[in-house]
């Protein structure tokens, strides 16, 4: 009887589909999917990367398109202990979830969908703060057009520092 028990114990749980788990909008699957699709499309990308005001230009393409979208997919906030932590304004064209709770990093996103259902604009805020230091990321991104990462962060004894990431499809 104690095998029987143990073995019931053990026993993996099987795994709903994402759709029937996921209280809010999943960042994780939508960027994986886009991930996926800029993958295979392998467009060609102006990037702009600057780190204290000095912008430097590539036109490339991207090898790893989940590396490049990663900020987007950790902001995900589907995570079965968040599931109050968040409240969600809709319209008929916008969601916008905000953090009820500020010590959480993604502080709020917003999806803002076209009226055939499809996204237009995604925008996340994360903030992280501590003795040490305080961050803040402005996530957008406009699919088949445009993604930022702005981030800032100020560091006790070292002082602030900017970060911008800005990559145009074209």
């Amino acid at each position: 009887m104690l095998i029987w028990a143990a073995a019931a114990c053990n026993r993996p749980e099987v795994e709903q589909p994402a759709s029937a788990t996921t209280p809010y909008f999943s960042l994780e699957g939508y960027f994986n999917s886009e991930a996926a699709r800029m993958q295979r499309e392998a467009p060609v990308i102006d990037k702009v990367v600057s780190k204290g005001g000095q912008p430097e230009h590539r036109t490339i393409q991207i090898n790893n398109w989940h590396k490049e979208l990663a900020l987007f997919t950790e902001s995900d906030i589907n995570k079965p202990a968040w599931r109050a932590s968040y409240r969600v304004d809709s319209t008929a064209s916008t969601l916008t979830y905000t953090s009820l709770d500020p010590k959480l990093r993604t502080a709020r996103i917003t999806v803002e969908k076209r009226p055939d259902g499809t996204v237009k604009h995604i925008a996340v805020v994360n903030r992280v703060s501590n003795m040490l230091y305080q961050t803040e990321e402005q996530l957008d991104y406009y699919p088949d057009s445009v993604y930022r990462i702005n981030k800032q962060q100020q560091v006790r004894f070292i002082g602030e520092s900017r970060y911008m990431v800005s990559g145009t499809i074209q």
